[in-house]
């Protein structure tokens, strides 16, 4: 595979750089990056993390280009050539990361997880903002124990985030190599694409544990629609990333009233279809901190489109074993 940081890939511009990886051998790894200044999404970082993790586990061949940027300290800090097993060329002095970012992390367990949620509130500023701390702690529990449950993955999850003061706003990426949402879906759904698979993960009441409508008692399938959903309350973005497809959810207009459904198909978003091959999920969310809606309140929200889309897909089921004479 060949992966080429552009000077900017975040979520909202992030296209071009997943268009341009090029998966044509999955058995080895080519990094190279724009040396003028190289900006990147915490999604981006955890992906080639993930990537080189994998890679690593089979000895496979991983290169680096040498890296003049001035970002290059920022890759160094966040841990990324650690995860590729290369030397950058230069080494940076480890400061203290606390209210800036989260470098990248690896988690195989539930203890490792347990144990980053409880490290994750102080290191971004979070005690100034309770609400928002409660979201972003579910958000990355959620997405990680998704991988930890069903992803098979034999390197586990890659997590890393970034505050920007700019902004006020905390981005976090989360990557595996492991199955893949389609395989993952397919164990109890019929499902023919990446995009279909996609869209049955991001409903409210679908998992792969059980054909089901409305899930189990264990895994209600609404783990990916509440973190989809938190983006939008928060205005922001959302993208995963699987097989050769990916779901961006676009930011909802200032002014604009906001509204949560059931369906991913309902909300403004871009379906990207026929991208390389990413072998396992890849998430990215965007967090905006400061806004005045409570976690409990949005969590209401949440809950009561899922009742209504749970209760709906129960009765569409009855319908459908309903016999008429």
């Amino acid at each position: 595979m060949k992966i080429h940081f552009p000077n900017s890939a975040f979520l909202g511009n992030i296209d071009p750089f997943l268009k341009s990886i090029d998966a044509s051998n999955p058995d080895c790894l080519e990094i190279t990056f724009n040396n003028r200044w190289v900006s990147a999404h915490p999604l981006t970082l955890s992906m080639v993390a993930s990537l080189g993790l994998s890679l690593r586990q089979r000895n496979a061949r991983i290169t680096c280009e040498p890296i003049v940027a001035p970002s290059r300290n920022y890759l160094i800090r966040m841990g990324l050539f650690d995860f590729l097993g290369q030397d950058p060329g230069a080494t940076v002095t480890a400061r203290e990361p606390a209210g800036r970012f989260i470098p990248l992390t690896n988690i195989t367990d539930d203890r490792e997880l347990s144990r980053f949620i409880q490290e994750l509130a102080p290191l971004l500023h979070l005690d100034k903002h309770p609400e928002q701390a409660d979201a972003i702690k579910y958000v990355v529990s959620e997405l990680v124990r998704n991988v930890l449950e069903h992803a098979s993955s034999s390197t586990g999850s890659v997590v890393c985030a970034q505050y920007f003061n700019k902004t006020n706003r905390v981005s976090i990426g989360v990557a595996d190599a492991g199955a893949g949402i389609l395989t993952t879906i397919s164990k109890a759904h019929e499902v023919a694409s990446d995009v279909e698979a996609l869209k049955l993960a991001l409903t409210p009441g679908v998992t792969g544990t059980t054909a089901r409508p409305g899930g189990t008692e264990a895994n209600a399938g609404a783990g990916l629609f509440f973190v989809k959903s938190i983006a939008k309350i928060n205005r922001e973005f959302f993208l995963i990333y699987s097989g050769n497809a990916a779901y961006k959810l676009k930011k909802t207009p200032a002014g604009k009233r906001i509204a949560l459904f059931g369906e991913p198909d309902r909300d403004a978003h871009s379906m990207m279809q026929g991208l390389p091959y990413w072998q396992g999920t890849a998430v990215g969310i965007d967090i905006a901190l400061g806004q005045t809606q409570s976690f409990q309140q949005l969590l209401a929200m949440i809950r009561d489109v899922y009742r209504l889309d749970s209760a709906r897909d129960k009765m569409k089921t009855k319908l459908r074993r309903a016999t008429f004479i």
